[in-house]
């Protein structure tokens, strides 16, 4: 069968892209041609990584319960951390631990429908439905500042599909944003220091891309006609994609002449894999986050470390790095050592976020750390498996933005939700917002 007029080869499509270049981060950048392009310094960033399946609850009455319970013993600023959180204790000044928040609009379904709401969607009776995401509400204001919107990582890339997402990220349709994994092609993308052509090469290839993408849109509206009601849904959400591709175009022309910035990316390892050394995976992901804010790039990502029930490389985590079964297994086991085995692997997920928060704050700009500058929340959309209550949460950094740690939080259920903690963390942002989604306010404490 011959091809059609509409029909394109992948390859070709690709490589009309072009080679991404980095934005670089100039400290005199505001006296600089581009100054256009800037805001006053300091940037303000945002930051989510999210792991699946909840936390080891153990019960008060179980002798693992001051051992491995995720979240502290006692409340307030004289709260102890348990074995599960003990790598973070260098950082306890830096962060707060945040008890009772959830998605109420998220009970109605199972808990491994989490990692499609942990930013946040409504959940309408017999409907799955959602809409713009937290992350992609900042990336709005704050990606004009930046060459890239914002940057959304996982470990096993795609978008996955409902109930089971490989993905964080929704755009303003309620359209799931592709996640990337593999970090020679991230890397190649976000950070390629000309991918040795030049300016002028870089921008021929540019308007190539823009070619391909118009000719497409084009020749949607009348291909669009022969379809049937299925297909001209998966073709909307593809040409909304494509949407966002043309749009990134126009922003890699814009800041196609800002010089590039001299970077360190020599320890960053671009080769390592998930199915056999998951920590270094999962730290060179982290890594090239770092990296992302370090030359401004984009002032917004997440990371989905490992998807739900069970699904993808990260379930495979403590079978390699600790020799324990699946991560989905082991949330549903109660047989013996059953706590034991769930906060070894909670202790694992805290050293890599320990690891992240160390380089974020050995990271410096003129106006102090990374950290200093980034907030971040760390944690799940379900404290146990299916069990769409108490989120565990971490909210870390962003002291140059107002914001005071040391403590740990429990708040009421029914007086706050999760979206409350959106909408405080979008303000202290500078992106204005007086409700999000089922938010009912600010949040009460913390921001």
């Amino acid at each position: 069968m011959s091809k059609k007029s509409w029909h394109l080869d992948r390859r070709t499509f690709l490589r009309g892209l072009g080679v991404s270049c980095m934005l670089p981060y100039l400290e005199g950048m505001a006296m600089t041609s581009f100054s256009k392009l800037t805001e006053p310094l300091p940037s303000k960033r945002l930051c989510f990584l999210y792991f699946p399946n909840g936390v080891a609850l153990p019960p008060e009455e179980s002798p693992y319960h001051k051992k491995w319970n995720w979240f502290p013993i006692g409340e307030g600023k004289n709260y102890q951390l348990t074995h599960s959180l003990e790598p973070l204790k260098g950082h306890r000044n830096e962060m707060s631990i945040l008890g009772g928040l959830s998605h109420p609009f998220s009970r109605n379904v199972l808990g491994h429908m989490a990692g499609d709401s942990f930013f946040l969607f409504f959940y309408l009776r017999g409907e799955y439905k959602n809409s713009i995401s937290v992350d992609q509400v900042a990336a709005e204001k704050l990606s004009k500042y930046t060459r890239f919107r914002s940057l959304t990582l996982s470990t096993d890339g795609g978008v996955g599909y409902k109930s089971r997402t490989s993905t964080l990220s929704f755009n303003s349709a309620g359209k799931p944003i592709p996640s990337e994994h593999r970090q020679r092609e991230i890397f190649e993308r976000y950070f390629s220091p000309n991918g040795g052509n030049t300016t002028q090469e870089r921008r021929k290839s540019l308007n190539q891309g823009k070619k391909i993408v118009d000719l497409v849109l084009e020749d949607s509206k009348g291909f669009k006609k022969r379809l049937g009601a299925n297909d001209k849904v998966k073709l909307d959400e593809y040409l909304s994609s494509l949407n966002e591709v043309e749009k990134q175009l126009n922003r890699n022309e814009k800041w196609l002449d800002v010089p590039l910035k001299n970077f360190d990316a020599s320890l960053i390892n671009m080769d390592v894999d998930p199915t056999s050394a998951p920590e270094d995976y999962v730290r060179s992901m982290l890594d090239i986050m770092v990296l992302g804010f370090q030359t401004d790039n984009t002032r917004v990502m997440s990371y989905m470390m490992a998807r739900e029930d069970g699904m993808g490389f990260g379930d495979n985590f403590p079978k390699i790095a600790l020799g324990l079964q699946g991560h989905h297994t082991i949330s549903h086991d109660r047989a013996t050592g059953h706590w034991d085995d769930w906060g070894r692997l909670d202790r694992w997920y805290a050293k890599q976020f320990n690891y992240f928060l160390n380089k974020m704050k050995n990271t410096k700009d003129v106006y102090g750390s990374l950290l200093d500058n980034t907030l971040i929340l760390y944690g799940s959309a379900c404290s146990t498996t299916h069990n769409a209550r108490n989120c565990p949460l971490i909210l870390a950094g962003g002291s140059e933005l107002g914001v005071e740690h040391g403590a740990y939080t429990q708040f009421d259920e029914k007086k706050e939700r999760l979206s409350n903690l959106f909408v405080s963390m979008l303000n202290k942002l500078d992106v204005e917002t007086v409700s999000f989604s089922d938010s009912t306010g600010p949040l009460s404490a913390i921001l």
